[in-house]
C-alpha cells in the first residue's frame, strides 16, 4: 500500500482467498483492505495516537439518515455526553478532495452536528471548526487534543 502523510503505525495483517485484510482496533474485526480502508485505519491511529483520544469515543463506518438515505460515515469521535465532538471523511489516495468532498460531509454533518470535522485521503487533511450560528465552517491547522477538547 502506498505511503501516507501520517506518521508511521504497526499494523495486522491476515491473508485469506487471495485478499489482504486490516485488522481494525475499534471494530475488533479484519476488514478487507482497500485504499480507501488503509487510509481509515491511519486516521484511527492518528486519533488514538497523536490525539490521545480514547478509543470508547471512537466509532467506525456507521450507518446514519440524511435527507431519509442511508448514507456511511467513515470515523466519529465522540464526546463523553454522546454528542460528536469530530466527524471524519476519508478518501482513497488516489481521490482528489474537492469542493464535493465538503459538500457531503456538510450534509451528514447538518444530521450529526459535529463541533469539528476532518477530510482526508491520506495525503492532504483538511481540518475544520463549525459555526453552527453562521452556518460555515472554519479552517484549522489540525484537530485538537483530547485533553484541550474539553473546553470545546
Amino acid at each position: 500500500m502506498q505511503q501516507l502523510n501520517f506518521p508511521s503505525y504497526t499494523f495486522r495483517f491476515k491473508n485469506s482467498e487471495n485478499k489482504v485484510s486490516i485488522f481494525d482496533e475499534i471494530r475488533k474485526k479484519f476488514i478487507v483492505l482497500t485504499p480507501e480502508e488503509w487510509v481509515r485505519q491511519h486516521v484511527v491511529q492518528f486519533l488514538l495516537e497523536e490525539k490521545k483520544y480514547p478509543k470508547s469515543l471512537i466509532n467506525v463506518e456507521k450507518v446514519l439518515m440524511v435527507n431519509g438515505l442511508r448514507k456511511r460515515y467513515d470515523v466519529v469521535v465522540f464526546n463523553s455526553d454522546g454528542s460528536i465532538f469530530v466527524l471524519i471523511e476519508c478518501k482513497a489516495p488516489a481521490i482528489k478532495i474537492a469542493q464535493a468532498t465538503f459538500d457531503q460531509i456538510a450534509r451528514y454533518n447538518m444530521t450529526m452536528k459535529s463541533q469539528f470535522l476532518m477530510v482526508t485521503n491520506g495525503l492532504n487533511h483538511y481540518f475544520c471548526q463549525m459555526d453552527f450560528e453562521n452556518e460555515k465552517y472554519q479552517f484549522l491547522k489540525e484537530l485538537p487534543e483530547y485533553i484541550n477538547s474539553l473546553k470545546y
